[in-house]
């Protein structure tokens, strides 16, 4: 018998799929600057300050829909992608944060598509 999702269900969904699309364009963008490893330094400070600015709204986002983890996850990857450093470590770090995040976001996708059990009524009052 198949139970029918609650509105509730259905928003964190779709809340949830709007995430993975932002992390989906990260990774574009992470991708984007491993393949120009050789472009001026501008190009490369550009790329980074745009993939910044995505985990920073994502990370205000999922504060405000209360999925700590996920906020966790981007506010560092903002972080990383701020600051200076080696283009080689940047990658690394900002290609595991992007999976990680996805691999959350999936987790937190089957969660929220899981029909609540129903609850058992309770015991009448004499």
């Amino acid at each position: 018998m198949t139970q029918k999702l609650t509105a509730d269900q259905m928003r964190r969904i779709a809340e949830i799929e709007e995430y993975l699309k932002l992390v989906s364009r990260v990774d574009h963008q992470v991708a984007e600057l491993d393949a120009n490893r050789a472009a001026p330094a501008r190009a490369i400070q550009n790329i980074c300050e745009a993939i910044a600015r995505d985990m920073s709204h994502l990370r205000q986002r999922a504060l405000t829909a209360n999925i700590g983890t996920i906020a966790d996850v981007a506010g560092s990857l903002s972080v990383m992608a701020a600051r200076g450093g080696g283009l080689a470590m940047k990658l690394r770090g900002l290609s595991d944060g992007v999976n990680s995040l996805r691999m959350q976001l999936d987790h937190a996708l089957k969660a929220a598509s899981t029909p609540e059990k129903e609850r058992p009524s309770e015991p009448e009052r004499r």
